[in-house]
Order: C-alpha cells, then structure tokens, then sequence
C-alpha cells in the first residue's frame, strides 16, 4: 500500500545527501547509457550487412561464361564457351525438382533511352517473368513481365523507378512509350529495388524479344535461378556443383577450369553470412552482459558504501523504535527508486544519442543505429533487481546490528 509518509522521508534523504544519490544514478544511468549505445551500434552493423545482401533473394544462382583456360578433349584453351536456348531445356529437364525459379538472361548495356525530349542511358535485360523474384524487385506501378509478353514477343518494359523519375520526372511512365536504340517500347510496370540506386536503374524486356533483336542465333549471355527453399545449405551447394559438373561435361570443358562456367550459388554466401551474424550476435551479447556486469558491481559497492555510511542513523531509528523490517524496506525502495529512474534517463539519453548520430555513423558503415524496446526494458529490469538484491543485503546486515553498536561505529 502507497505510504506518503514513507516516500516523504525518502526524497528528504535523497536531497540531503545529493552527492551519494548523484554517485549511484549516474553509475546506472552510465551502464543503460552504454548498453544502448553498444547495442544500437552492434545493431548498425547488422543493418550494415544485410544490406549489402539484399540485392538478390538469398537462394539465387548464377551462372556465366567465359573462356576455357585448359585444353579438353582435343579442344584448346581459350575457347569461348556461348550458351543457348537448349542449355535452358537441359538444365530443367536434369534438376526440375531443384529449380523454383528460372530465366536466362540478355544484357545490352549502355543503351541509349528516348522519351521527348528527356534522354539518358541504361542497362536493358531480356528475361522471363520468373526474374523478378532473383532480383527482389518489387512492382511499384502497373505489373512485371507476363508469359503471354514472352510467347508474343512483346515490345513492352519494365523499368525501374529511377529511370521513371530520370526521364518523366514527376510524371508517371505507365502506359507510356520509350524509344530503346531507335526501337519503341511500352511501359506497362515500374519496380523499385532494396539493392539500391543501381538496381532501379535497370529496364527488364521479355526474353524473347531482346533476343530476337540482338541474339538471333539464340545466343544467352547468362542464367539465373533460385533453388527450392526446402533444400539446406549443404544440399544446395551440392545441386550448384553437380549443376556445374553436367554443363562442363555438356560443353567439353575441362573439370579443373574454373573460368569457363561460372556458377555463383547464394547458399554459399548464406552459409558465412549467418556465421557472421552468430558471432556478430555473440560479440554483441558478450559487450551487453559485459557493459550490465559492470553496472550491477558498481551499484553492488555503492549500496554498501551508503549503508556503511547510514550505520549511525540505521541505529537511532532502531533505537527509536524502527523495526528491521521497516529499515530494510525503507532502503530497498530508496534503491529501487534511484535504480529505475535512472536507469529511464540512461535509456532515453541512449535512444537520443543513437537517433541524432544515425545519419553520420553510416559514413563508419553503421546503417540505421537502434536498439529493440524489450532488450532495453530487460536491461533496465535487470539493473533494478540487481540494485534491489545490491540493496537488500547491506541493508539487512545493517538492520541486524544493535543500536547501541550502530552508534558506536565510526
């Protein structure tokens, strides 16, 4: 039950000794402090590196080619190896319980776009509509490729968003027309990209129209794939290899050579990105629990140093009559008090501080500085109870030394 009188006696114990309570909340107030900001910057990184894997969905897989470094089958070296339509079929056929989702993929770069009097260049892709999850775009306007605009050969695009805001501002470029290299095509779709300003350059074409046009001999520059999520890391790295086996066998190319299919399979990736974030996590939580340790050992001395310090008057207020009871609540909740509160002005100071620096910590590579609410709240908890036990202990050593003892201490 709230005892006014309790809380009264409290505060005027508080302000008569201004540097003890000034010690032992800044000591709380520091550990939340840091906490946060450990943790908030532990966060950043986090935020930091995800990002940089963000472009693509993480089970994607990629495949190029290039030129062959070692002779094969009475083939020499640098042999240009050109994949086609029927390396499509091959591999759908030999892994169609692996594959979720598949496009080859054409690339003309640097091509010049048109619309009136706007003009820029950009990076063009024919692909199937089976692209779009590799690349994580998501529709902004309108739709993305269909497989009647493959089956059509559709003169149709999609483009990204910046490449709406280069050439129609703030207009929108739906349903409008753009001239690609003295060729017109139909916007029917805008998408934006979490890769980021170079991703939503781009302008996605279907497959067989790019192709007809540019790869008339049906020539594929590349392919892109993700692989069934049901698969573990183990078991996609191993469909990526047995994948990169048949295709050099296919195309007489040597098993050592390393340049002349390349297949770059996200699973690998995966696989050290999230050892990274374990041992990130772990570094993280080993500074918090740390940073906590700390805090709970100054409190620990200070609550013995204050009740060390309160021997005398812990005596005349048994000799008054107090109980120990009395006392060691009395103490209790001037720790409680003096721990929560603050232990709230550390926590808001923290969350502040990360907020005001967020923008120039990614300059350090620090992307978006925060700390969850409930791992704040825990933190925070958990000094109260320490402060509390910190506290009771002292206290109830106090509380049993008789009166005349207590008045006796220097």
């Amino acid at each position: 039950m709230f005892d006014l009188d309790r809380w009264i006696e409290i505060f005027q114990t508080l302000s008569k000794n201004k540097l003890r309570t000034a010690l032992s909340g800044f000591t709380i107030a520091f550990a939340i402090l840091l906490f946060t900001l450990l943790f908030g910057v532990g966060n950043g990184l986090k935020h930091t590196f995800e990002k940089q894997f963000a472009r693509d969905a993480i089970n994607s897989v990629y495949i190029r080619s290039g030129k062959t470094t070692k002779p094969y089958k009475g083939l020499q070296s640098g042999r240009q190896i050109q994949f086609r339509n029927d390396d499509s079929k091959f591999m759908n056929d030999k892994f169609e319980d692996e594959i979720q989702f598949f496009s080859p993929n054409i690339q003309r770069f640097n091509v010049q776009a048109i619309y009136k009097g706007e003009q820029n260049r950009y990076t063009i892709r024919g692909v199937y509509p089976d692209y779009q999850p590799l690349e994580s775009a998501v529709t902004q306007e309108g739709r993305f490729l269909t497989y009647l605009d493959i089956e059509r050969r559709a003169k149709v695009i999609a483009i990204g968003r910046l490449v709406e805001e280069d050439l129609f501002g703030q207009l929108s470029a739906l349903g409008k027309n753009i001239t690609l290299d003295g060729i017109s095509y139909k916007v029917i779709g805008v998408f934006n990209d979490p890769g980021g300003d170079k991703d939503e350059r781009f302008i996605y074409a279907p497959f067989t129209t790019i192709q007809g046009i540019y790869k008339p001999n049906d020539e594929i520059d590349q392919f892109g794939l993700t692989f069934n999520q049901n698969l573990s890391v183990e078991k996609a790295l191993a469909f990526s290899n047995l994948l990169t086996k048949m295709l050099k066998e296919k195309h007489n190319v040597d098993p050592r050579d390393q340049s002349a299919i390349r297949v770059f399979n996200y699973a690998e990736r995966t696989k050290k990105t999230q050892a990274f974030m374990i041992a990130l996590n772990i570094i993280i939580l080993f500074i918090g629990i740390g940073t906590l340790v700390a805090g709970i050992i100054g409190i620990s001395n200070i609550m013995v140093y204050i009740v060390k310090e309160r021997t005398k008057e812990l005596g005349i207020r048994k000799a008054l009559g107090a109980t120990p009871k009395s006392i060691i609540g009395m103490i209790m909740m001037e720790s409680i008090f003096v721990t929560a509160l603050a232990g709230y002005i550390g926590l808001l100071i923290g969350v502040f501080s990360l907020k005001a620096l967020g923008k120039s910590l990614e300059g350090y590579g620090i992307l978006n500085p925060s700390v969850e609410t409930y791992v704040i709240i825990g933190a925070t908890i958990v000094l109260i109870i320490a402060g509390t036990i910190a506290g009771y202990i002292p206290a109830k050593r106090a509380a049993s030394i008789k009166p005349i003892v207590a008045l006796n201490d220097e």
